[in-house]
């Protein structure tokens, strides 16, 4: 899709192609009427730093779609470009693009317009996910419903969601996990990938000084396969409890992905191998991985809940986790948890990362402890800057 630039605050960007009517229409609560899109800059607390790059600052988009009953719901768009390949400026020309299209559309007809968006725009699937988290959380609160009672009857109950360290020096390894683990933190989600020995010596340095955790080694795709396998068998070497090896090598290393989850008899979660329905199907035909991790900024998020559903019927576990979000687009995630349940492992914690969190209402943290909520939709709001950019 070619990402045209368009006017950003204080602009109205009217579709009216469309008919006007000699009387005023019967009101359908469903048809969307209006589409805001902003800027959001949030500080991370600390810096985010991946095996393929470093944020300081999560540098996302809200949106608001109004339906014509009045309804508003709330999106979330959340780009990262070492994992998707969008930045911001792509992403906000491409929802600008698609949120054109959307207008006098009904919200009740999600699936389709989901496929729609795909269709349109297959490079950008956060600012994708962004209009169809508002659009959906619109369409619950016209019926009452929370947003994850559309996924389904599944567990609603409180979860407990891991805690990410970045990579860093030991000394700062030290104490963030020091801290989380004050706050009841106990799965600890180490960023690794880079240089092998020192990656060992950063866990072998927190095991030893907090009992009772256990280690989820990210990659994202930064080991050869040699130096994971030579990374995990150092981390057994000292004894450290290692669950998991997320997305180890580069996404297209199916066979890479195999290999390790054999010889180094840990489960292996794919996540930047699986960008879609299609890359979920590869991944169960070649046996590349234990867990596959659902993410709606990767792929969409109807097309999450498609890759979910696969991937509990061909066998393998789930995991969820997310991009440098705010409560927003991961209460969306959650949903999926409580509505589709038998989500083994839970990655839910950017949130937290922040400096702010510019969210009311919705699910709350008690350390890491998630608690749902049972207001419609997602029952979250934003303040809404007087110079978004609006589509109607």
């Amino acid at each position: 899709m070619d990402t045209p630039t368009r006017p950003f605050p204080g602009k109205t960007i009217a579709t009216d192609e469309r008919p006007i009517a000699a009387t005023t229409p019967p009101v359908n609560s469903h048809v969307i009427q209006r589409i805001e899109i902003w800027p959001v800059d949030i500080p991370i607390t600390d810096p985010f730093v991946v095996a393929t790059g470093a944020r300081v600052t999560a540098q996302n988009l809200f949106m608001r779609v109004t339906l014509q009953g009045g309804t508003h719901g709330i999106g979330e768009a959340a780009p990262f470009p070492e994992v998707g390949g969008e930045d911001r400026p792509s992403c906000l020309a491409a929802a600008q693009e698609l949120a054109s299209n959307l207008i006098g559309q009904s919200a009740a007809d999600y699936e389709a317009l989901a496929d729609r968006l795909s269709e349109q725009a297959p490079l950008f699937p956060a600012a994708r996910c962004g209009l169809e988290t508002a659009l959906l959380d619109a369409y619950c609160r016209t019926q009452g419903i929370p947003l994850g009672q559309l996924w389904g009857q599944g567990d609603v109950r409180e979860r407990e969601t891991d805690i990410t360290i970045p990579i860093c020096d030991l000394e700062k390894t030290l104490a963030l996990s020091r801290g989380w683990y004050a706050q009841g933190f106990r799965l600890f989600k180490m960023k690794v990938g880079t240089v092998v020995e020192e990656d060992i010596r950063r866990l072998q340095a927190v095991h030893e000084a907090l009992p009772g955790i256990s280690f989820i080694g990210d990659g994202n795709q930064g080991f050869s396969r040699e130096d994971c396998i030579r990374f995990a068998g150092g981390v057994k070497q000292f004894g450290g409890r290692l669950v998991l090896l997320e997305q180890p090598v580069v996404r297209d290393d199916l066979e890479g992905l195999q290999a390790i989850r054999h010889l180094t008899g840990i489960p292996v979660a794919a996540d930047e191998s699986v960008r879609s329905l299609d890359d979920a199907r590869r991944v169960v035909e070649m046996q590349a991985a234990d867990y596959i991790n659902i993410k709606i900024m990767k792929t969409g998020l109807i097309e999450a809940r498609r890759i979910a559903a696969f991937t509990r019927s061909a066998g393998l576990r789930l995991m969820v986790g997310g991009m440098l979000e705010t409560r927003i687009a991961m209460g969306c995630s959650f949903s999926l948890v409580l509505g589709l349940g038998d989500f083994d492992v839970l990655d839910l914690d950017t949130p937290l990362l922040l400096s702010t969190d510019p969210v009311i209402g919705g699910y709350h943290y008690q350390g890491p402890r998630l608690h749902p909520w049972q207001e419609a939709g997602l029952n979250m709001q934003v303040a809404v800057p007087a110079d978004c950019l609006t589509i109607q």
